[in-house]
């Protein structure tokens, strides 16, 4: 089997069926996207099996399921297919166009309220850019080369990363108007918060809270900002939050920005990148884009 994979060259008329069969899942809408009938996708599949010396795809009751080997040609089709998209862009656009992939990581919080809505106001403008996302809030990934671009809440970015501050942010304590309502007018060491676990220990809003209120304890903690947040507007209790997480109006603030609280908002990446054309267009939308912070 290994000797006919071996000598048999495949073409992109196979990757066309194998990706036709993985996104149709059966016979019929395989044929369906093809443009030819069941009984030819059926033969053309078992003469590449033949071919290549190995089963691609196993007949189940819902379908047929692809392999280790169908999915990884239907991987490469799908790359085949985007270029030629991007060809065909650039010819008629006449010039062009940015092209690849970039490796973003930010925290769930930042991803929901921050980096979604500003990717869907510029990233339609880049057919040819793809973006691979990550969330995590350390910056081992753009160390460990694992990320290009790092979206983080800071006050002291790391020396050996390069990028721009797009301005502060401040946090408040806020909660639901339901919660707020059956509570009524209670003092804050009475209310029912929620924070952050041990990944965070030393968050500038765990660090206030313990200082201003050092006997309380969380009725709720979550494994990340963006749980508090769910629980919050779930009408459990009340949480230290950043402010941009307030700009859907569920969520109410009972007062001030918070002293000593405040972050700031890097775009951030490693000096062997920026002068990326991809990573530099993306640093530039999202400076652009996000520019509510300056």
């Amino acid at each position: 089997m290994i000797n006919a994979a071996l000598h048999y060259h495949i073409t992109q008329s196979d990757l066309t069926l194998v990706l036709a069969l993985v996104r149709g899942k059966t016979l019929a809408r395989a044929a369906e996207l093809l443009g030819v009938d069941v009984s030819t996708v059926f033969r053309s599949i078992r003469r590449l099996e033949a071919a290549v010396g190995t089963v691609l795809f196993e007949k189940n009751r819902s379908g047929y399921l692809p392999g280790t080997t169908a999915l990884a040609l239907a991987q490469q089709a799908e790359a085949a297919e985007s270029a030629l998209q991007v060809a065909q862009i650039s010819l008629q656009q006449g010039h062009a166009i940015v092209s690849g992939t970039v490796r973003l990581t930010c925290t769930e919080a930042v991803l929901q309220d921050l980096l979604v809505p500003a990717l869907r106001q510029f990233m339609p403008n880049y057919p040819g850019l793809k973006l691979e996302l990550n969330t995590s809030s350390a910056f081992a990934n753009l160390s460990h080369r694992d990320a290009d671009i790092a979206l983080r809440l800071t006050l002291n970015p790391p020396q050996h990363l390069v990028g721009t501050c797009l301005g502060s942010v401040r946090y408040r304590v806020v909660a639901s108007a339901d919660y707020l309502q059956r509570k009524g007018s209670r003092s804050w060491v009475e209310l029912d918060w929620v924070g952050p676990d041990d990944f965070l220990p030393d968050h500038s809003t765990v660090v206030w809270r313990r200082q201003q209120y050092p006997d309380l304890l969380p009725a709720y903690r979550c494994s990340s900002m963006l749980g508090v947040a769910q629980l919050v507007r779930a009408g459990l209790g009340v949480a230290a939050l950043p402010e941009f997480m307030l700009s859907d109006g569920s969520l109410q603030a009972l007062g001030e920005p918070l002293e000593g609280c405040d972050a700031a908002l890097w775009l951030l990446t490693r000096p062997d990148c920026r002068r990326l054309r991809t990573v530099s267009t993306l640093f530039k939308e999202l400076s652009k884009t996000l520019c509510w912070t300056r």
